[in-house]
C-alpha cells in the first residue's frame, strides 16, 4: 500500500488523483491522506507577506519523514529549491500547460482602472508592465474560491495558471492564453512534483518521470535557486526542451512592473542546471541585484 500525501483543496486533489491512477494502472495500490498546510490556513494574507518558504509543502514533507505518508504530490512551483534532507524530487511527470490565463476578460478588452486579482507577484508585476492602467489586487482561495469572487462581481478578471483551470475541466473559463514571451510563468509552473523519502524513489521515478520535463524544471529551478527567489521578489523562469536542446527566459521585476530585467540562455540537456544559473549570473549583472535587495528593505 503506497500512501499519497496531499492537500484537500479541489486541484491538489485532482492531483493527487490523477497519480493514484498512474501508479494503480501499473498494479500498485495507494490511498490519499489528506494534510492541511500552513498556506492553507492563513487565507487572509497575501502569499507575499507571508514570506514562510515551503507554505504549502512543509507539513506534507513532515509527514514523509515521519513515516505518516510514502510519496507527496505538489504543484512544482510551490516546492522551495532546498529541499529537507532525507526527501528526494522522485519523479516530475509531463508538464500540463505552462501559461497564465486571464479569466473574465482578455487583458486587451479590459477598460482603463479595470480590477484584475491575482495572489502572484509576478503576475502582478508584468499584467502592469502590460497594463500600467489597469487596478491590481490580492485575491486568495482555491481555483472555486476566486472564480466565485469573479462571479460575485468583485474583480473584472483574474490571472490563473491554465493548468489549474484545465486539469478541473473549466478550460472554457480562460478568456485568453498569455504567451510566455509576454508574461514569464513561475518556475515548475503546469508541473507536477512527486517527493518522497530519498530511499522510496524507485517506484514513482520509474513509473511517473518524463525527463524532458525534467530537464526543463531542473534549468528553471537552477535559475531560481541561484537567485535565491521565493514568493517575495517577482521572478520568472520557462524553459522549452526540444532534444538535447534547451531554451531558458528569466525575469526579475520590481513590484509596480516599472523596471523588468529578462534574458535567455541555450544550451544542452546535460547541462541544463549549469544553463539556469549561469542565466542567473547574467541577470544580476544587468540590474537584478538590485530588484531582488528590495525584499530585504
Amino acid at each position: 500500500m503506497i500512501v499519497i500525501g496531499s492537500r484537500g483543496s479541489q486541484l491538489a486533489l485532482w492531483q493527487a488523483r490523477w497519480v493514484q491512477s498512474q501508479l494503480e494502472a501499473a498494479g500498485e495500490t495507494c490511498r490519499i491522506e489528506i494534510i492541511t498546510t500552513t498556506g492553507d490556513r492563513i487565507t487572509g494574507v497575501p502569499l507575499a507577506k507571508v514570506g514562510t518558504k515551503g507554505l504549502f509543502t512543509k507539513e506534507i514533507e513532515d509527514a514523509l519523514l515521519d513515516g505518516s505518508v510514502d510519496l507527496a504530490v505538489h504543484s512544482l512551483k510551490d516546492m522551495p529549491t532546498d529541499l529537507p534532507p532525507g526527501l528526494a524530487l522522485a519523479a516530475i511527470p509531463v508538464r500540463e500547460d505552462v501559461r497564465d490565463a486571464m479569466v473574465g476578460s482578455t487583458i486587451a478588452d479590459l477598460k482603463p482602472g479595470s480590477l484584475v486579482g491575482t495572489s502572484s507577484l509576478r503576475r502582478t508585476a508584468q499584467l502592469k508592465a502590460l497594463r500600467p492602467d489597469l487596478r491590481v489586487e490580492s485575491v486568495r482561495g482555491n481555483v472555486d474560491t476566486r472564480l466565485r469572487k469573479l462571479d460575485e462581481g468583485q474583480y473584472d478578471a483574474i490571472l490563473l495558471a491554465a493548468a489549474g483551470l484545465r486539469r478541473l475541466g473549466l478550460e472554457s473559463r480562460i478568456a485568453e492564453y498569455i504567451n510566455p514571451v509576454h508574461m514569464c510563468p513561475a518556475a515548475g509552473q503546469g508541473a507536477l512534483a512527486i517527493e518522497t523519502r530519498d530511499d522510496r524513489t524507485d517506484v514513482a521515478k520509474r513509473l511517473l518521470e518524463h525527463t524532458p520535463t525534467r530537464v526543463a524544471i531542473t534549468a528553471e529551478r537552477a535559475l531560481l535557486g541561484a537567485l535565491g527567489g521565493g514568493c517575495q521578489v517577482p521572478i520568472g523562469a520557462h524553459a522549452t526542451v526540444d532534444g538535447e536542446n534547451v531554451h531558458l527566459q528569466g525575469l526579475v521585476a520590481a513590484a509596480d512592473g516599472l523596471h523588468i530585467v529578462r534574458g535567455e540562455k541555450r544550451g544542452i540537456a546535460a547541462n541544463a542546471a549549469e544553463l539556469g544559473r549561469t542565466l542567473a549570473e547574467e541577470l544580476m549583472a544587468q540590474g537584478a541585484d538590485k530588484l531582488l535587495a528590495q525584499r530585504e528593505a
